[in-house]
């Protein structure tokens, strides 16, 4: 073990956590921002008082929603000192007892079978009452199922409950409620018990037998509760079950990290935790140690603007670490721009030296993955993707794939490629009309429409055939010319990998971090998504980008695209950046004061300008100077730099004033880089006027023409322009 005494423990803690780590037995509720070391301050709290003797760890029951956090406390506790604590997971922890009590409880009957997933008794159910559905279906009913009974709803509760909770179900809501009480028949005919039950069984073994709470609770004395804003009221009934009235509780969340509302988490616990508790030690933990200043400030910035219950608690993050560089915002014309732009800069990151398991792309529906996966893979970047199946492993998209080659031989060739998808995709259900509600059908409904966004591109594109030996022609793209495609793509993703970039949903992202972070598709629609209707519901999907901000430990970019398609409907930017001016063009500062901005500057703030390397809009100063991202290939001509660099000296000294009042570094690059040879051409770089233009427009056009400077610095053009 590394660490023997409490003193140890306490070495090296902020003052807040060593504040959270002492505060005396009792309620204690940490607020802990992103990456501010709440599972050390947790699991030195823990260790402290065990070492100190105020507890033994064998009393203490930690539990939070993952098993890999599980085993992180576990791991942490043991280095700290204070092994035999029992870390898990409310499902584990719950089923652990329900195990061990389940002879006295069931009278000698054996416990009921665990069922891995509630899809198949689901689609049975449904199935008796008269619904068809497919698998996707049977997901979204399963999923009203869990959040019903997370929230403590009975079948014949659940309209009403629906309804107040103001659920998108994905049926009638009385129709739900049928199928949700002929699961529950089934499931008990079959001898099986669902997630749910478990945490039930473990609240009436509890509540209902006098013997089985005096054991539990001699057991366990002191409980420390980790993601406390996730906790849902079944969970919640089964941890007041635990405590049985005491109150030696140590809970630690984040109400900006609210995310998963839909699951039946709320943050209400969290949030109302010092009412409840009269006499609790409240504790903000602010320092973030994960991310750099410029990226807590952009967080910050994010937060800043929410609105609603969760924001009572919001906290302003202090960055800890030294300075890093600003956050990356593009605007590309489409996504596969902006998907090419993204692999692009990720093999340069790791042609670098960033390994490839740092870097991340984090959208909002798994359904955008196709376009990075693609990208990736056509750039030669190893990557994974998180929490999800690659796109042409997905079964909606295997089906697809097979109902469109068989359509090859039954619709006419000269059908436009658009159309012949849609026809085909009718084998597996899909129409372009508005996706069906439920999370996991309209999940397969962007899946299938993303393969029309893919013919509809590709039909953009005429195929060459050629004739003969000197001759081609255009012809359009078929039918079967775009399966081949979507079998070409396929194959080219399906490369094993091990050490790659990783592809996530923000929601799957939430308790990782990277060295790089990519946030793409940050527009109106997609985020906040276009099913957001409340305002609850859009406060939420701020606090997901907010997650999404603060797993990047050191660079983060973020890019939304104009349009979904080339030559697409255009589309804005998310109304949770401050930086995109919502004008069309420029850039704000988050946080900044936006002072009063002359009519001038505003109309050069509007001009887009494009890199003239990979097609992003440019956003900063000197970028726009330049006409190209800082991070897209230099083409600077360095002789033509230092003629231009003497030049500027000359006609410095000779007017009398700075260098910088002739031209600036930047500009001087730019004119080195880009090697104007028009007026039209020179006045086109960001801070050159037309008065420059005047001044110095025929000097610097002869420069860049390969004219000498001493041929150039004739008496006249050294005048003092004043």
């Amino acid at each position: 073990m590394a660490v023997y005494s409490a003193d140890q423990v306490l070495a090296g803690l902020d003052p807040e956590q060593r504040s959270a780590v002492t505060a005396p037995a009792g309620p204690v509720c940490v607020l802990a921002g992103a990456g501010t070391g709440k599972t050390r301050a947790i699991t030195s709290r823990i260790a402290h008082r065990a070492l100190t003797g105020a507890i033994s760890p064998r009393h203490v029951l930690a539990v939070t929603f993952t098993a890999r956090a599980a085993a992180e406390l576990r791991h942490r506790l043991t280095q700290l000192g204070a092994g035999g604590v029992q870390a898990r997971t409310f499902h584990a922890a719950a089923l652990r007892q329900v195990r061990y009590f389940a002879p006295r409880l069931l009278r000698g009957r054996a416990m009921p079978e665990l069922l891995d997933s509630k899809v198949r008794l689901v689609t049975l159910a449904a199935a008796r009452v008269g619904l068809r559905t497919d698998r996707a279906a049977a997901r979204d009913l399963a999923g009203e199922i869990e959040w019903a009974k997370s929230s403590l709803v009975e079948p014949g509760e659940y309209v009403v409950a629906a309804a107040k909770a103001l659920r998108e179900t994905p049926h009638e809501p009385a129709r739900v409620a049928e199928v949700f009480a002929t699961y529950e028949t089934v499931k008990r005919a079959g001898g099986v018990i669902d997630f749910e039950d478990v945490l039930r069984a473990a609240v009436w073994g509890i509540e209902e037998h006098p013997d089985v709470a005096e054991q539990v609770r001699a057991q366990y004395r002191h409980f420390v509760v980790d993601e406390y804003q996730d906790v849902n009221p079944l969970q919640q009934r089964l941890l007041e079950a635990w405590l049985g009235g005491r109150d030696d509780l140590t809970v630690v969340g984040d109400a900006s990290q609210t995310i998963y509302s839909f699951t039946g988490a709320t943050s209400a616990y969290l949030v109302d935790f010092p009412r409840r508790h009269r006499d609790a030690t409240v504790v903000r933990l602010v320092r973030d140690y994960r991310s750099t200043p410029q990226v807590v400030g952009l967080a910050n910035a994010v937060i800043g603007q929410a609105r609603g219950t969760e924001a009572r608690l919001r906290l302003e993050l202090v960055g800890q670490r030294p300075a890093g560089p600003e956050p990356d915002l593009r605007i590309f014309t489409d996504e596969p721009a902006e998907a090419t732009a993204v692999a692009a800069r990720c093999r340069q990151l790791v042609a670098a030296g960033t390994p490839p398991r740092e870097i991340a792309v984090l959208f909002r529906t798994n359904a955008q993955s196709e376009a990075y996966e693609k990208a990736l893979a056509e750039a030669e970047v190893p990557y994974v993707v998180q929490g999800a199946e690659r796109f042409f492993e997905r079964p909606e998209v295997r089906q697809a794939m097979v109902a469109l080659r068989s359509a090859t031989r039954s619709i006419p060739g000269e059908t436009p490629l658009p159309a012949a998808v849609v026809e085909a995709l009718a084998a597996v259900a899909w129409t372009p009309d508005a996706p069906p509600a439920g999370g996991a059908a309209r999940e397969r409904w962007e899946a299938l429409a993303a393969l029309l966004q893919l013919a509809e591109e590709y039909a953009a594109t005429p195929t060459v055939v050629p004739i003969g030996e000197a001759a081609a022609v255009e012809r359009p793209v078929t039918l079967a010319d775009f399966t081949d495609e979507l079998h070409r793509r396929a194959a080219q993703q399906h490369v094993p990998t091990v050490d790659g970039v990783t592809l996530a949903s923000l929601h799957s992202a939430k308790g990782l971090e990277w060295d790089a972070v990519f946030l793409v598709g940050l527009a109106e629609g997609t985020l906040p998504t276009g099913y957001a209707k409340t305002a609850e519901q859009v406060e939420e999907e701020r606090r997901l980008l907010y997650v999404g901000i603060t797993r990047a430990r050191e660079w983060l970019w973020l890019s939304y695209a104009s349009a979904r398609s080339p030559g697409g409907r255009p589309r804005r930017p998310s109304r949770f950046l401050p930086q995109f001016d919502r004008s069309g063009g420029g850039t704000e500062r988050a946080g900044a004061g936006a002072g009063p901005v002359q009519r001038g500057e505003r109309r050069r703030r509007n001009l887009v300008v494009s890199c003239r390397v990979c097609g992003a809009t440019l956003l900063a100063g000197v970028d726009r100077k330049l006409g190209r991202c800082p991070t897209c290939p230099s083409d600077l001509d360095d002789e033509l730099l230092e003629r231009l660099r003497d030049w500027r000296q000359r006609v410095a000294g000779a007017q009398k004033v700075p260098a910088y009042v002739v031209f600036t570094d930047a500009t001087l690059t730019a004119l080195a880089e880009r090697r104007p040879g028009r007026p039209e051409e020179l006045i086109a770089i960001a801070g050159i006027g037309p008065r420059k233009l005047g001044l110095y427009g025929e000097s610097v056009l002869a420069l860049v023409g390969g004219a000498a400077v001493d041929d150039v610095c004739s008496e006249k053009s050294l005048e003092n322009p004043s």
